[in-house]
């Protein structure tokens, strides 16, 4: 059954944000979840636990979000459990700092076009996590907030993670090419992890594009960094192509070795992750990311550069890249 199909709609909270709809709705065991719906795609975000947008996708068609079965309709608790779909978090990774538990309700704002989640101040952090949400006719918009509400300035970036369904294949944009002889310096580097395997037959590596293929048997996890100053990345599957936009900024700064575009995959998911500039965030103060997400239908999986010119460029440069 399409993942659309399993929403149990609530009558009596219906707003119309603009031309586009507003639910609230039960949602896999989570009763206080909202549907945005703007007649082609539909997106769900969790107020019982998060912030958390749990799905993404075409009305009653699959999820194109990953969605941990177990974890679905859970509350509480003092551990972190990944759920699924698409989180906000601040970078760079530290444990126990990254993976403060978002298991709590958080609270909602319902205003002209946007629907805001406003998690309570992290504990042992100070840090208050917001996502705000709009969704127009071709595009949602999701814009991550942090917020400093300590006593004492952090260092932190914002770091959005989108967690993508199993089997396809993530699209990853390098900086420009040129010849020799007019680029004597480098115009881009590449970030590895010690655990990151290029040997590894789920990556192609391509002129202009590297390609990583989220593969369910095999259970390495591999994660790459980069300088992505054409500010897109995309994951085809099953004929569907996911693009989230972003703006780098060439004068900042950003987390892992300059880094404002990351993949990772394991056995189970692949992850898009884009990152804000490094920041000194004073008590009282806030940051923001922005990303524009674009959902396409008929797009086949690349395989190699020149798949990727033909099919999956013509789409990203419908969404202004």
């Amino acid at each position: 059954m399409p993942g659309g199909a399993r929403h149990q709609k609530n009558p009596d909270k219906e707003v119309i944000m603009n031309q586009f709809q507003l639910q609230k709705i039960n949602y896999k065991g989570w009763p206080n979840c909202y549907s945005l719906s703007n007649g082609l795609v539909d997106l769900v975000v969790t107020a019982d636990v998060g912030p958390r947008i749990i799905r993404f996708g075409f009305i009653d068609q699959d999820n194109e979000l990953k969605e941990f079965e177990e974890t679905l309709g859970q509350i509480g608790g003092d551990e972190w459990r990944i759920y699924g779909g698409h989180r906000l978090w601040h970078a760079p990774e530290e444990m126990p700092r990254t993976y403060s538990p978002d298991n709590e309700p958080v609270a909602t704002e319902e205003g002209d076009g946007f629907l805001r989640l406003i998690q309570a101040p992290e504990a042992d952090t100070g840090i208050q996590k917001e996502l705000i949400l709009s969704l127009f006719r071709d595009k949602a918009q999701v814009t991550h907030r942090l917020r400093n509400t300590g006593l004492w300035a952090v260092e932190l970036a914002p770091w959005a993670l989108t967690i993508m369904a199993p089997g396809g294949v993530a699209i990853f944009p390098l900086p420009p090419r040129g010849s020799h002889e007019e680029n004597l310096r480098p115009t881009g580097a590449l970030t590895l992890w010690a655990y990151t395997d290029m040997a590894d037959p789920r990556w192609t590596w391509g002129r202009q594009y590297i390609l990583l293929r989220q593969d369910t048997q095999a259970t390495t996890p591999q994660k790459i960094g980069a300088w992505a100053p054409d500010g897109w990345v995309a994951y085809a599957r099953q004929d569907h192509l996911f693009v989230k936009t972003f703006a780098p900024k060439a004068e900042a700064v950003y987390p892992d070795r300059n880094s404002p575009l990351e993949l990772f995959t394991d056995d189970q998911i692949l992850e898009v992750e884009t990152l804000g500039p490094l920041v000194q965030l004073e008590p009282g103060a806030a940051v923001e990311h922005t990303e524009e997400w674009f959902l396409f239908d008929g797009v086949p999986a690349p395989q190699n550069d020149d798949d990727v010119k033909a099919h999956v460029l013509p789409r990203v440069m419908e969404s202004g890249r």
